[in-house]
């Protein structure tokens, strides 16, 4: 889709941004950061789920994770949104385990299966080191909610070693307000995804009623540190906030109301992907409570998804959809 007109697209070009970990670093911030981001492991209240328990001595409670995050892959990803792979891909590190249960997850062996190798922060930063030399354009962190204060500690070891591209945090948007404080300096790029509108709909599918308030919280936090996206003249990501929303069958009018949202409290600048890409996983097939959801979305569904985006006023959008 075309921008209403050139110069407000122009207005979102970025020519020379430096990641914005580099300013902490030369204000000699980021010891402290180190510091807050292991005091959060103490009495764990990393996520909304406020388990409390002592990860520095690898007690585990919903997120299944202790003192050290676990790294279930890391590649350079050709799949994520044009502004973040570009040519040479997206550098993404996807962690085990997640905060939610969603039913439908495309991910369960990862997210909701043992799996992983656990690593201290500098073999992270070994990682992101090694996907920059790759000539990623971005460190891409995939469900990261669960182990920001790892995330922290891995930038910091990374920062005085070399790296020297933007941060992608890459949410379920199921985030505490404590973590994304600790992010705040360390972030470029902040990618929620906005799944659920309705409470309801959130404890049935993800295991979570508060999700819609958290998510909202948490996405008004993430544009208060890092504004609307900007990018550079090579149409590649460098500062700001990307917001996905993955279209559920037969949940419209909750896709209308998130969209709305973020026209109205966020920006009608924003940038968002709006995906068609579900598809019946995990426990869904086979499952009669899950009937309603058990199929792909429908092509008038993502038609009415575009149409409500541009009737809230969001022009911003990762790639044209083509109402039927």
């Amino acid at each position: 889709m075309e921008p209403p007109n050139r110069s407000r697209s122009e207005s979102y070009l970025i020519d020379d941004h430096r990641p914005a970990y580099h300013a902490l670093a030369e204000a000699g911030s980021l010891t402290a950061k180190a510091a807050i981001a292991i005091t959060q492991l103490e009495s764990c209240r990393v996520c909304p789920r406020d388990c409390g328990n002592n990860r520095l001595r690898d007690e585990t409670a919903a997120c299944h994770t202790g003192r050290h995050a676990r790294v279930a892959s890391a590649f350079a990803h050709f799949g994520e949104e044009d502004c973040l792979r570009g040519t040479h891909g997206s550098g993404t590190i996807f962690f085990a385990f997640c905060n939610l249960r969603c039913v439908f997850c495309q991910n369960w062996d990862i997210s909701q299966a043992p799996g992983g190798h656990e690593l201290p922060a500098d073999a992270i930063a070994d990682l992101m080191l090694q996907l920059q030399e790759a000539g990623c354009h971005n460190i891409n962190f995939v469900t990261p909610e669960h182990v920001a204060p790892q995330v922290a500690e891995a930038i910091i070891a990374a920062v005085p070693r070399g790296l020297d591209v933007p941060i992608v945090y890459n949410t379920s948007a199921y985030d505490s307000l404590e973590s994304l404080q600790l992010m705040d300096g360390l972030i470029d790029i902040y990618m929620p995804d906005f799944k659920f509108w309705d409470p309801a709909t959130a404890r049935r599918l993800a295991r979570a009623k508060d999700y819609p308030e958290v998510a909202r919280r948490a996405i008004a936090e993430m544009q208060r540190q890092v504004g609307p996206l900007h990018t550079d003249r090579a149409g590649l990501a460098r500062r700001g906030l990307l917001v996905r929303h993955l279209v559920m069958p037969g949940r419209i009018e909750e896709t209308k109301a998130i969209l709305r949202w973020l026209a109205d409290a966020i920006s009608p600048d924003t940038y968002v992907n709006i995906m068609g890409q579900y598809r019946p996983e995990h426990r869904v097939p086979g499952n009669d409570r899950y009937q309603d959801i058990n199929r792909r979305v429908r092509r008038n569904e993502m038609a009415a998804a575009y149409t409500a985006a541009c009737a809230a006023g969001l022009w911003r959008f990762d790639a044209p959809l083509s109402p039927a």
